[in-house]
């Protein structure tokens, strides 16, 4: 766009038309803000606050914002830096020096910026233990950092979104300040900002005026109230908040208050990695240029809710959208909105006319996994069992969906487009090539066994039944039970039996037979091995 301001369009009907479907009074929905120049143009409701009451949601009723959390927290940490109680460079063992020798090195930036390489304690919980659980704290879950000894990657040299950091962060700031979390925040960031609704909110399960219930589809038809068992990813998530508190925020990050230039200059850059690439992503924001406009923004998800928070700095657009139900994506919405407004970017980039792409392809480097399948007429990329939205560019390269950007990568097929022969992924300026593998033979009875994550205190059993293969798992919180289908040689993929299925994951067995790696979009490889 040439530097000069885009020609914003403001078009209530056509915003309304986009949350049609959600303008009901049975169900759960969304509440939604639009902002020009920091002045509120149209804010809205649609659906129930709690199915089981006749309240509507509105912009002001508290809604969970998920990792929109982050850069809050980010942000308070970077305010004890202007007072010289701490530093971006701090390495985690200044403060928790209980912690592993591997978390203990890793440095606040590297925390904050998701380029840590550490396991990620709260897929560690999800997966393993499942969501059956009594309450688990974040201090329950910072107790894996003191016994897990290896990483996923080195720290500093790629990007992987982790939740478990922002624990981390989120203890640093306690030790640092003296004080809670809440009342850093509060004290800090909230009211100082004017967002007297927003507060960090550990539990589900506590009373807190003026606020909507998450609910979750159920596998089989029908809603079901969310509850983690956990405290909501602390810093990296628990935060509730209005679309009018969130409006406000984002006028205040215009000129802000909050905070000096040098802080905000450091969290909205984007770190780049030792290999070049950038991974745009400051520190709790996602910083990005979309279809030549600059962003700033972040999605947040939970179980039955989720948000976006976005801002279009050159087009004087802001927008927060939250939603209480889990098949809506707020982050959609959010992106819908915005090329709504801005008629330059509704036109949309050329795409070529492929029909999906098929194929199973694993990296005999690193041992991804990647399954190319279509879905409603739309290309679907499984990287490591977690399925997402791609799209064709205009050279012919498979990108992720805007809506997942960060969480994969480019893709150029080779051989027949439709039935590539390998691929070729690009990680953040890693390069992986996969090959194609030929389908599973299904033998389950020489994967049959018990197996163990000493690191994570996980035990694992898989069985087979007349139904087929099962995998059983007992963390260190609780239990999780999972289908097992055959994918490829000696490669398979699990899917939980619960009401919910939070992430896919895959399972490469070791040809000797000793022991299996667990992967997914943040635990890469992880190890269990086979026991007697």
């Amino acid at each position: 766009m040439g530097g000069r301001k885009p020609v914003v369009r403001f078009d209530e009907k056509a915003i309304a038309r986009l949350f049609a479907a959600l303008d009901q009074d049975r169900l759960p929905g969304v509440a939604v803000g639009v902002a020009l120049d920091g002045k509120p143009v149209w804010r809205a409701g649609f659906g129930l606050a709690h199915m089981e009451l006749p309240v509507s949601l509105s912009p002001t009723i508290r809604m969970r914002i998920g990792s929109v959390s982050k850069h809050f927290t980010a942000l308070a940490y970077m305010l004890l830096c202007e007072e010289g109680r701490a530093s971006v460079d701090d390495p985690v063992g200044y403060y928790l020096p209980e912690l592993h020798p591997i978390a203990r090195r890793i440095t606040a930036r590297q925390l904050m910026a998701h380029i840590n390489g550490l396991r990620d304690v709260c897929a560690i919980k999800l997966d393993f233990s499942g969501l059956d659980t009594g309450r688990v704290t974040s201090g329950d879950l910072m107790s894996l950092y003191r016994t897990i000894e290896d990483v996923t990657a080195a720290p500093g040299t790629i990007w992987i979104y982790n939740n478990g950091g922002y624990f981390i962060l989120s203890e640093m700031i306690e030790r640092i300040s003296g004080q809670p979390l809440e009342e850093v925040l509060r004290r800090r960031i909230f009211e100082p900002a004017g967002m007297k609704d927003t507060l960090l909110r550990r539990w589900d399960t506590d009373f807190v005026p003026n606020s909507a219930t998450p609910h979750m589809t159920r596998r089989g038809g029908g809603w079901m109230l969310a509850n983690y068992g956990m405290d909501n990813f602390s810093g990296g998530g628990a935060i509730v908040s209005t679309v009018d508190d969130m409006l406000r925020w984002l006028a205040h990050m215009e000129a802000p208050t909050v905070g000096r230039a040098a802080t905000w200059a450091a969290m909205q850059t984007p770190h780049v990695l030792p290999n070049g690439a950038s991974t745009e992503y400051g520190f709790g924001l996602c910083v990005t240029r979309y279809r030549g406009i600059d962003l700033v923004y972040h999605s947040g998800g939970g179980i039955g809710c989720n948000a976006a928070m976005m801002k279009a700095p050159g087009a004087g657009l802001d927008i927060a959208i939250m939603a209480n139900r889990d098949d809506v994506s707020a982050t959609q919405l959010a992106f819908d909105v915005l090329c709504t407004c801005l008629p330059e970017l509704g036109a949309g980039l050329p795409r070529q006319a492929h029909p999906p792409a098929i194929g199973t392809f694993c990296s005999p480097a690193t041992g991804r996994v990647i399954q190319l399948m279509g879905k409603d007429g739309r290309q679907i990329v499984s990287i490591d069992g977690n399925d997402l939205p791609f799209e064709w560019d205009e050279d012919g390269v498979l990108r992720p969906a805007v809506t997942v950007r960060h969480f994969g990568g480019a893709l150029t097929l080779l051989g027949n487009p439709e039935r590539p022969e390998s691929l070729r992924l690009d990680d953040f300026g890693h390069l992986d090539d996969l090959v194609s593998m030929r389908p599973g033979d299904a033998d389950a009875g020489s994967i049959a066994g018990r197996y163990r994550s000493e690191a994570t205190d996980t035990d694992a059993v898989v069985t087979v039944t007349g139904a087929g293969a099962r995998l059983s798992t007992v963390g260190r919180f609780g239990a999780a039970e999972f289908t097992m289908e055959c994918i490829g040689p000696r490669v398979w993929r699990p899917s939980t039996t619960g009401p919910w299925q939070r992430y896919g994951s895959v399972l490469t067995f070791d040809a000797d037979g000793a022991g299996f790696r667990f992967s997914n979009w943040s635990l890469r490889g992880l190890p269990f091995r086979r026991r007697a």
